[in-house]
């Protein structure tokens, strides 16, 4: 099982335990354990095989969370899951996923209106009597139909980075089949769209039957949808379908130019094949009945007078006219990245000390790392008052003298109010190295509203870029009402720079705000809001949005080594 099944099957029964009610300490536990297997680079199965090893030496895991990870992983199920779904209601779990609503008042809909579906829950929202419940209200019952969206999306989609798990342990899985000779994963996975809905796998294969009798029996198969000669279909116990469909080797190039697409790219490529007297499709690329390419993809687009675009650029927007002109980008690399810039440590709501974050960012090559705790507006986690941060960055200067191979930047991700204005005085962000502005509370407000807060916190000249920009939390949560336009041109008028959160849950900037940022020539920032020294390697997926969005190194501004990014910023009266 991967680590992001185990993680959600505790935070379902944390859902479950809160739904009827359960001791608080009780849920939280089981939260913790799916936090903590959530964050694990490595394989929370792994670690429960290995006799050697103990799942206890994890964070918050005592004896009997341990035993039931291990009885998780080796049967596939675990009974104190099974027995709590018994007792509530299967469709319940689809209104747990609706935004703002939780178990607790989930509970209270279920018990008070008999709402045990997302269509019940629509029904009851459009005859008002949500609105009326104790605790809810008119505003609340428009944001729940609003959300009623994104839990349906929920259902039937899954974030990249869980996706990557599955085609991880599939890969590895038909690479032990002797007759498997070639296999890869095409479709909106490798094209690294942010949510992904199923997995397409392409096989050459000596004997196709043995490889789909291999496929047949993963560990993580639930039932077997469909199987003819060349296709096979099955649903993983995670409900994520994955397709395996079986080519030649000669057409494999053109099967993979296909099932990667997108759709509205290959309508273009099908477009200037036609004027070019070819016909192109997974089979090959023709000239009459003759097959004049097919077996890679560099031969499929060599013949249409193409470069191979990279995947990631093949959504039909900008590739075809840059490949035209002779300019398609040389794409933003993992290795390209030289710091991280918005970080927590246990000063707030991290799980490690500043010096920990110092050395995990250092062994990952990092030469520079921006402690960015919150402000004090973010009182749920201890956010920091102008004493506290002073306080903190007095501790990074004492790390510096000693740390080697890594500067530890003075940082704070201050709040942007809801009023309007910054969270800390202008005196204190002087003293910092970087500023990041984030929104956290007033979501609900209006787009006029949002925006001048952003605009306003980009005209201070203190700060250097703007945290997770329009807010969204995918498959959870819409992003808020903002005008990005607006805020682009006025992080250009100031020099300022847009972070690209590469949380995989928010991945935001979106990778269509990227490519407007590169237009304008406003730098991105790629940084991993990381709380724990694990979520360091979320970079990766922050660059494969950038990638997508067209950015290059020079559209990414920690690219660059602290002293020019220095520059970069300009701060009043800094010496550069």
């Amino acid at each position: 099982m991967t680590n992001h099944e185990i993680a959600a099957v505790f935070e379902q029964i944390a859902d479950l335990l809160e739904f009827q009610g359960a001791n608080p300490f009780r849920v939280r536990a089981y939260r913790n354990v799916a936090r903590t297997v959530h964050d694990q680079t490595e394989s929370v199965a792994d670690i429960a095989a290995d006799e050697k090893r103990s799942l206890s030496d994890l964070e918050g895991i005592g004896k009997d969370l341990a035993d039931k990870i291990r009885t998780l992983v080796q049967t596939g199920s675990l009974p104190m899951l099974d027995e709590l779904r018994a007792e509530v209601p299967e469709s319940v779990l689809a209104i747990l996923r609706v935004p703002g609503l939780g178990p607790k008042r989930a509970a209270q809909l279920f018990h008070e209106l008999h709402v045990a579906t997302l269509e019940d829950l629509r029904t009851a929202c459009e005859s008002h009597r949500v609105q009326v419940l104790k605790g809810f209200g008119a505003k609340t019952e428009a944001a729940i139909l609003q959300g009623l969206g994104i839990a349906a999306e929920a259902e039937q989609r899954i974030l990249w980075a869980e996706a990557e798990e599955h085609v991880e342990e599939i890969l590895a899985h038909m690479g032990k089949c002797r007759a498997v000779q070639q296999i890869s994963v095409a479709g909106s996975y490798r094209r690294g769209k942010e949510t992904v809905g199923d997995l397409d796998f392409l096989v050459v294969a000596r004997d196709v039957e043995t490889a789909m009798d291999h496929f047949g029996i993963f560990h993580g198969v639930a039932s077997v949808l469909a199987r003819g000669p060349t296709k096979m279909s099955i649903r993983l116990s995670a409900g994520v379908q994955v397709d395996l469909r079986a080519v030649e080797a000669k057409s494999f190039g053109a099967a993979m130019q296909y099932f990667t697409g997108s759709k509205e790219h290959n309508i273009i490529l099908r477009g200037r094949a036609k004027a070019l007297g070819l016909k192109i499709n997974e089979y090959g690329v023709f000239r009459g009945e003759k097959v004049i390419a097919g077996r890679t993809e560099e031969e499929v687009y060599g013949c249409l007078d193409l470069p191979c675009f990279p995947p990631e650029l093949r959504e039909a927007r900008r590739e075809f006219d840059w490949a035209e002109a002779g300019e398609l980008p040389k794409l933003l690399e993992v290795g390209d990245i030289r710091g991280d810039l918005h970080d927590h440590s246990t000063w707030t709501d991290g799980q490690a000390s500043i010096e920990q974050m110092a050395a995990a960012a250092k062994q990952r090559g990092h030469k520079y790392l921006a402690i960015t705790d919150h402000s004090k507006r973010v009182t749920m986690v201890n956010g920091l008052d102008a004493k506290r941060i002073l306080e903190q960055w007095a501790e990074i200067d004492r790390l510096n003298k000693r740390l080697e191979g890594i500067t530890l930047l003075k940082g704070v991700e201050v709040d942007i109010l809801e009023r309007g204005g910054l969270d800390l005085p202008d005196d204190v962000l002087a003293q910092a190295d970087w500023v990041v502005a984030s929104v956290h509370y007033g979501h609900q407000q209006s787009r006029q509203q949002i925006t001048a807060r952003v605009i306003e916190a980009l005209e201070n000249p203190y700060v250097a870029s703007i945290g997770h920009p329009t807010g969204r939390m995918l498959l959870r949560r819409k992003a808020y009402e903002i005008d990005m336009d607006a805020v682009m041109r006025a992080a250009r008028q100031h020099g300022k720079m847009l972070e690209l959160n590469a949380h995989p849950m928010r991945l935001d900037l979106d990778d269509v705000a990227c490519a407007a940022a590169k237009s304008l020539g406003v730098p991105v920032v790629i940084a991993t809001d990381a709380h724990a020294v694990e979520g360091l390697d979320a970079m990766r997926f922050g660059v494969l949005q950038a990638r997508r969005g067209g950015l290059t190194k020079q559209d990414v501004a920690n690219t660059r080594t602290w002293p020019q990014l220095k520059k970069m910023i300009g701060k009043p009266g800094q010496k550069t």
